[in-house]
């Protein structure tokens, strides 16, 4: 009988790479869902990586880890659900792989993922919220770089992660290329101060990096992964939220980043469609949410409609104050 810890290397080593040919990102987000769910089970099921067997994965367990990682990291829905499709991934794996574990495998892909309260309601921080993230970061240029870029591009994590030094341009306008989901890469646009912010940093901290290599390294020089991100990124809030409780939630996540940027343009103004372009969707469909969650969108769209649907009023101030007389006019 093939043991989880050797079906687990085949399936991140060879399956996922080889035989599906997925993206690196997308392979490293497969990892770290099983890196996540070995740290739960060794310290709160008292299960450590060398016991843990393709039985215990049950049903139950995995339930209680889905729970985990919303209650305790506060990860948003999309994100514990992409962890549920990466354990999906892996069952159906294991049913081929090694049938001895079907009926193991056929409990995992009944998984239910985890529905959303309301289709439009999304996570994102208030213009002044933002600042004062940024702000907490701007002791630190290489925290206030990370923070500053992940709102100013609206980078995924992903593709945060991924840039190299020679993705940054500094002739105006400052432009950052992001390879995307399905591996598609596009050019966004940077305000000139998180401009100047980035070229300080690369003179200060990466004065000798070569245009291919990582933009963000962590303390040992590797690349910044999600987990780095996520933790400078909450280490700001901490901060912001410590000094102005009311402004800001005590926790949050590096895609709150990305909303909250999609949330401004369109608040700002800006069409959906170059919204669209900006977040390297695939269809507006998928930016719509943005423009359904907005209450500034639409009380424009509703005052916009009035003006144009509904006359001026047919009588004034005196008219208004006297309104029995007024409806009696009207006979």
């Amino acid at each position: 009988m093939k043991e989880f810890q050797l079906l687990l290397q085949s399936f991140l080593i060879d399956y996922l790479p080889t035989r599906r040919g997925f993206s690196v990102n997308t392979i490293a987000s497969y990892r770290d869902t099983f890196v996540l769910l070995l740290r739960w089970m060794d310290g709160h099921e008292a299960l450590p990586p060398v016991r843990v067997t393709m039985a215990d994965l049950n049903l139950e367990r995995i339930r209680r880890f889905s729970d985990w990682l919303r209650q305790e990291r506060c990860s948003a829905v999309s994100t514990t659900n992409a962890r549920i499709a990466a354990l999906r991934s892996f069952a159906k794996f294991v049913q081929v792989e090694a049938p001895e574990h079907l009926e193991t495998c056929r409990l995992l892909l009944q998984i239910p993922t985890v529905k959303t309260t309301s289709s439009g309601e999304i996570d994102f921080l208030s213009v002044r919220a933002v600042q004062l993230v940024v702000e907490a970061a701007s002791n630190d240029l290489r925290e206030l770089a990370i923070v500053s870029l992940l709102y100013d591009s609206a980078a995924r994590v992903s593709e945060l992660c991924g840039l190299t030094v020679g993705d940054l341009s500094f002739s105006k306008p400052h432009t950052v290329k992001v390879i995307g989901k399905g591996r598609k890469a596009r050019v966004i646009p940077l305000s000139a101060q998180v401009g100047e912010i980035l070229s300080r940093y690369l003179a200060s901290a990466r004065p000798g990096a070569a245009p291919t290599d990582p933009l963000f390294v962590n303390r040992s020089g590797n690349p910044l992964g999600r987990a780095g991100v996520a933790y400078v990124l909450q280490k700001c809030v901490t901060s912001a939220h410590g000094r102005n409780p009311d402004e800001l939630p005590p926790k949050t996540h590096p895609h709150v980043m990305r909303h909250s940027k999609a949330m401004h343009l369109l608040d700002a103004g800006v069409n959906l469609v170059y919204i669209r372009d900006f977040l390297g969707h695939e269809s507006v469909t998928t930016t719509e949410i943005y423009a359904r969650a907005s209450t500034e969108a639409k009380r424009r769209a509703i005052e916009a409609a009035e003006q144009k649907i509904v006359p001026e009023s047919p009588y004034g101030k005196e008219e208004r104050a006297d309104l029995v007389a007024w409806l009696r006019g009207l006979l």
